[in-house]
């Protein structure tokens, strides 16, 4: 059966849905490559909840999803920007999420790194930001997980220059107790963090943010970057540290990022890799056994839908990540926290819908099919 799918000037075009999924099995950890996806929350759809208030979770749905992840041999990349931090999903709900992961982690003896900012405070002067990180941070490490020191709004606002950076992350990195990641995440993903690091242009913010690492290269693990720039990540990933890896960010790029050059590669911490997890993960096996070529012929063809999640304003992708989970089976409703479902147009998810079922990421090709004609009935879009 064909689906009337809506195009963007209104019209429809026909789309035969493709009748096989991929045959992806779960497997064992990856080795070449460390390898996060960062994880959407699911919604409680029952919750009597509005866009204002706290976020109501599924925790059975959102603990599967994580399963689902490490089942593959990814890592889960907890409580940062593709489980809505700051766009649904409050602090006090970040450190439940944290916790309820990294216990489940232990468990089943996945790889977890939690996210730890300042979102408890909306601004501040620069000694209540660093304590806020602390208040963070303590969570993270008590629950066991590697802590990925994220952006953080305030601080962008507070910040007079490089110093006050080179300072609070000095201090944060002093006191870690083991190695983290640090987050560079562009105004693209957050139009608040323009000027991070102390200044708008990118290249003094590069020279601020080697110092930061330069300093304290013991406590760094890596760097994950998400400025859809590749040629700033080669070269950034090429003046770190020895021992400093790279975790690319880079939804546009991540294929030949990965792969690398004669120079290095960078690792992974991408968003995108919560609806290509399955196939991401078969990607780097072939990797693993060094078949470069036949790791690109894999992960190439996700490009397009990579691109599309993450067109502008990019940090609406959560909406299309979601939506796929959804069409996946991998939750039973199209709700997120925070109503942001709403955020993407309906000719942007019929889209979102045609490329990943052309990448066969749907393990039930026929109940993607039907999610997809019950939500185009919904709309009123004629079949």
């Amino acid at each position: 059966m064909t689906l009337r799918l809506p195009l963007p000037d209104g019209s429809t075009r026909a789309y035969t849905p493709r009748t096989e999924p991929l045959a992806l099995s779960p497997a064992g950890p990856l080795t070449s490559r460390t390898v996060f996806s960062a994880a959407h929350v699911v919604a409680d759809p029952y919750a009597d909840t509005t866009p204002d208030s706290p976020a109501a979770v599924d925790w059975d749905a959102t603990l599967a999803f994580r399963r689902h992840l490490w089942s593959h041999g990814l890592g889960v990349a907890e409580a940062m920007d593709t489980a809505q931090r700051g766009m649904g999903l409050d602090w006090a709900g970040a450190a439940e999420l944290i916790r309820r992961s990294a216990a489940e982690a232990r468990a089943v003896g996945g790889r977890i790194a939690c996210g730890v900012g300042t979102d408890q405070i909306t601004g501040g002067t620069l000694p209540e930001i660093r304590a806020a990180y602390e208040e963070q941070l303590a969570v993270a490490e008590e629950s066991g997980a590697q802590a990925v020191l994220m952006a953080s709004r305030a601080l962008a606002a507070a910040a007079t220059g490089p110093e006050d950076y080179l300072d609070l992350y000095g201090h944060l990195l002093r006191q870690a107790g083991e190695p983290v990641v640090l987050h560079w995440l562009g105004p693209m993903f957050d139009p608040a963090l323009d000027g991070y690091w102390g200044s708008a242009d990118l290249d003094a913010a590069t020279e601020t943010f080697l110092d930061v690492i330069g300093a304290h290269p013991d406590k760094v693990d890596g760097i994950k970057v998400s400025l859809l720039d590749a040629r700033r990540e080669v070269e950034l990933r090429r003046r770190l540290p020895e021992g400093v890896r790279c975790y690319t960010g880079d939804d546009f790029h991540y294929p030949e990022l990965i792969a690398g050059d004669e120079q290095g590669f960078s690792h992974a911490l991408l968003g995108v890799f919560d609806p290509l997890g399955p196939l991401a993960a078969e990607a780097v096996r072939i990797l693993d056994t060094g078949d470069v070529a036949g790791f690109r012929k894999a992960l190439d063809p996700t490009v397009a839908l990579s691109r599309h999640l993450f067109r502008a304003p990019t940090r609406f992708y959560k909406t299309g990540v979601v939506f796929l989970a959804w069409l996946a089976g991998h939750q039973e409703h199209f709700t997120m926290v925070g109503g942001l479902q709403s955020a993407r147009s309906l000719p942007h998810l019929a889209r979102a819908y045609e490329l990943a079922d052309g990448l066969g990421l749907f393990p039930d090709p026929a109940r993607a099919e039907s999610r997809m004609r019950s939500l185009l009935t919904v709309h009123g879009v004629p079949q």
